[in-house]
């Protein structure tokens, strides 16, 4: 891992510059992702299949799956693994329902009634990665939040395979209450979601992480359908003393790493034998990695162990940092929650590591990354409702505040906006 040490601000300026290097020029990625949505748009679901040879290595006959191939997929998972899926989905339930907002009206003012409605979107399209693994735990952490908000139907896009959709992801699916599935991938099953094609209609929202073209996708088409955000690699940061437990710290960075070779990891001490004790940790524990490979790279490239003078600087340097996955390996740490300003999600205390909020917890695992904490949430219920507004005003109502809104109007040079309150007062109009 790489090491920073110094002031606060020195610490935070190498981040910056970090930061504006990651920033790099997508321009080729731009250019191929906007040629794959204008090919699905003229081409539909051909497009769809040409490019699902192409990229997927996948011949399809048919892009939807049944919902039969569903309840077999179900059916024929392991006992184990239905009751860990059937676990979380619970937990999810338990946590997510407590989102769930309300209209409301008020009258304060006589002959005044105003308020607020609050409505599910109809159709909503989630993206399941697929790739180098199966998450099925993204299945259930993008549905469930969308069916308790009463979304009326949620359409799944995942990549097929040379052997298909792996079965756990159907079999997810079917626990979820996936309305309709789709085994399609990348930029071009965003572009059907965004656009419809013949089979696989258009949806008002897509959610739902995914690799660079898909996220790139997911931005381009914004505006012609809403999106949850856009995400990157996947992060983790550890605040953590000199109490801490190095081994606890090095596994829970690796949870991370072993993700993707862009991966950042990032431990904020004021220790500098944990820092070390953590570095002897990840090399032991790296060896026996199944994912070694990935794990390796992502901490040799894109991590880092930053040495603070003080713990107040800890925090003010995670706060700038924003990360998607906030461990808080510290003494009492639950009387420190407050010092946190930007962070997807927090994990308190030793024994609370990252993997129990991305799998049973119930706290959702599609999150904010590259510092985008400092202005996004984690997925929720609220991001499958919209809101409208209700005004009523009684004839009595509108002429007391008549003049006002006239005087208001002209003042920014809209002269109509004046006449159409004052028509409504002269006699010939009554």
């Amino acid at each position: 891992m790489r090491w920073l040490s110094g002031t606060k601000q020195d610490i935070l300026s190498e981040l910056d510059k970090e930061k504006y290097t990651r920033q790099s020029d997508n321009q080729q990625i731009e250019a191929a992702v906007k040629e794959i949505i204008e090919t699905v748009v003229a081409s539909g679901d051909q497009a769809l299949i040409e490019y699902s040879k192409k990229f997927d290595r996948a011949v399809l006959t048919e892009l939807e799956i049944s919902q039969e191939q569903l309840e077999q997929a179900y059916l024929q998972l392991d006992e184990d693994v239905k009751q860990a899926l059937e676990k979380a989905k619970e937990n999810i339930i338990s946590y997510h329902k407590k989102q769930k907002q309300n209209d409301f009206m008020d009258s304060e003012k006589s002959g005044v009634f105003r308020g607020q409605l609050v409505r599910p979107l109809q159709r909503v399209g989630v993206y399941v990665p697929g790739g180098t693994a199966a998450y099925p735990s993204s299945v259930l952490m993008n549905v469930l939040p969308a069916k308790i908000a009463g979304v009326e139907e949620v359409i799944m896009v995942t990549p097929p395979s040379v052997e298909g959709v792996p079965a756990i992801i159907l079999a997810a699916a079917k626990i979820a209450g996936v309305d309709r599935v789709f085994q399609i991938g990348g930029a071009q099953a965003v572009a059907a979601l965004a656009y419809g094609t013949a089979t696989i209609p258009k949806v008002d929202k897509i959610v739902g992480p995914g690799n660079i073209y898909v996220a790139t996708a997911k931005k381009q088409v914004f505006g012609i359908v809403g999106i949850d955000m856009i995400a990157g690699p996947s992060e983790i940061g550890v605040l953590a003393d000199k109490e801490a437990n190095p081994a606890f710290i090095a596994a829970d960075l690796l949870s991370q790493a072993e993700h993707d070779v862009l991966a950042r990891t990032f431990l904020v001490t004021d220790s500098k034998a944990l820092a070390e004790e953590v570095e002897r940790e990840l090399a032991e524990q790296l060896i026996t990695l199944p994912r070694k490979e990935i794990a390796e790279r992502s901490i040799v490239d894109h991590s880092w162990i930053i040495l603070a003078e003080t713990e107040a600087d800890m925090f003010a340097i995670m706060n700038e940092i924003a990360p998607e996955h906030l461990e808080v390996q510290m003494n009492d740490p639950m009387s420190r929650l407050y010092e946190i300003r930007n962070a997807g999600s927090i994990f308190l205390g030793a024994y609370t590591s990252e993997p129990v909020g991305d799998y049973l917890s119930g706290t959702n695992h599609v999150l904010p990354t590259s510092g985008t904490a400092k202005f996004y949430s984690p997925l929720g219920v609220y991001d499958f409702i919209k809101y409208s507004q209700v005004s009523y005003y009684t004839k009595a109502a509108l002429a007391e505040v008549q003049a006002d809104i006239a005087l208001l109007a002209r003042k920014e040079g809209l002269e109509a906006h004046a006449r159409a309150v004052e028509y409504r007062f002269k006699e010939e109009n009554q």
